[in-house]
């Protein structure tokens, strides 16, 4: 994949979107944004594409000690994502 240089997080969106139009006008599609600067992306994505615009507000897991690294994170509905590699390769306990 080209690397893609763009001005602002509108830019940046209409970019995606551009890479995504294959999903356009489908009833089985909707576009997420995280909160703050994924929200701009994601709605240019979801005008482009005609679909509809959900929020999803997610908790980063820091990791212990770096804090500021993420080793996953936790949305509301009990979602959450682990990377596992960077779990194992720190040797974090389960708990």
């Amino acid at each position: 994949m080209k690397e893609m240089i763009f001005r602002d997080r509108v830019h940046a969106g209409q970019l995606l979107a551009e890479a995504l139009a294959r999903y356009a006008n489908r009833n089985d599609v909707i576009v997420l944004g995280l909160p703050r600067g994924g929200v701009p992306v994601a709605y240019e994505v979801a005008k482009e594409l005609h679909a509809p615009l959900d929020v999803i507000v997610v908790s980063k897991l820091g990791m212990p000690g770096w804090e500021e690294l993420a080793m996953g994170a936790m949305a509301s509905g009990g979602i959450r994502v682990i990377n596992e590699d960077a779990v194992r390769g720190s040797h974090i306990p389960p708990a």
